[in-house]
């Protein structure tokens, strides 16, 4: 496979605080990788510095071509949708609203992209025209994913999509992760500090501390990694 992103000796601070040290991360098309770490680990800021939402340094190749520092649009232009942490739906808005607002760097008709959507998460189209800010915790948050998943992109990052919710909508949320990896190829970049849910639907994994990789490889050598079971794992 080849590779769609490279981060190179990527550095970021807020104010005098560093944030990342000298991060080098890869992902292939087609593949769901993982970014685990505790609280304040740098994850957040890792994708941050990926869709330009944050100053950072270093290097970042997206499709073999050098990601500058731009806006957050630049980047979604690019193929690179993000889902930050916390939802960030338009509460306001209705369900079809905030899905069509998922599309808005396309041009033309959206009806197949709906349906589409619709097939990962079918209780959407009987809300349409809820507004998002009365859906429950996790159902803003698969909302907040469909809402990514109407951009078509070439990249999902994902900052801690479990956050918040309860075990069953966690699964859910990762078994549509892996279905869309499964039916469409998606490639994801996944911020989590459920090791376990990440774990189980990545391929490989980087471990994050203190703002550096500390730990990487495939996702069966980090269960079997006698740290990475008694940090993140519980056993």
């Amino acid at each position: 496979m080849s590779a769609l992103l490279e981060l190179e000796g990527v550095e970021a601070r807020y104010g005098p605080v560093t944030a990342l040290r000298g991060v080098d991360l890869r992902v292939d098309e087609g593949e769901v990788v993982a970014v685990l770490g505790a609280n304040g680990a740098g994850k957040t800021t890792l994708l941050r510095a990926i869709s330009s939402t944050v100053r950072r340094s270093g290097g970042i190749r997206f499709g073999g071509n050098e990601i500058r520092r731009r806006s957050p649009e630049a980047a979604a232009r690019l193929g690179i949708a993000h889902v930050p942490e916390g939802r960030g739906t338009f509460v306001e808005l209705t369900v079809a609203e905030n899905l069509r607002l998922g599309a808005y760097t396309r041009r033309g008709p959206l009806k197949d992209d709906f349906a589409r959507v619709h097939s990962y998460f079918p209780w959407l189209e009987d809300r349409a025209r809820q507004q998002a800010g009365t859906l429950s915790g996790g159902e803003q948050q698969m909302l907040a994913l469909a809402r990514a998943v109407m951009q078509r992109p070439r990249l999902f990052l994902l900052d801690e999509p479990s956050l918040g919710l309860a075990p069953l909508l966690v699964a859910e949320i990762f078994r549509i992760v892996a279905e869309l990896n499964e039916r469409e190829g998606a490639t994801v970049l996944v911020a989590e500090q459920n090791a376990n849910a990440a774990l189980q639907t990545a391929g490989r994994a980087y471990v994050l501390e203190v703002g550096r990789v500390v730990l990487s490889g495939g996702s069966d050598d980090l269960r079997a990694d006698d740290s990475v079971r008694r940090t993140y794992l519980g056993y």
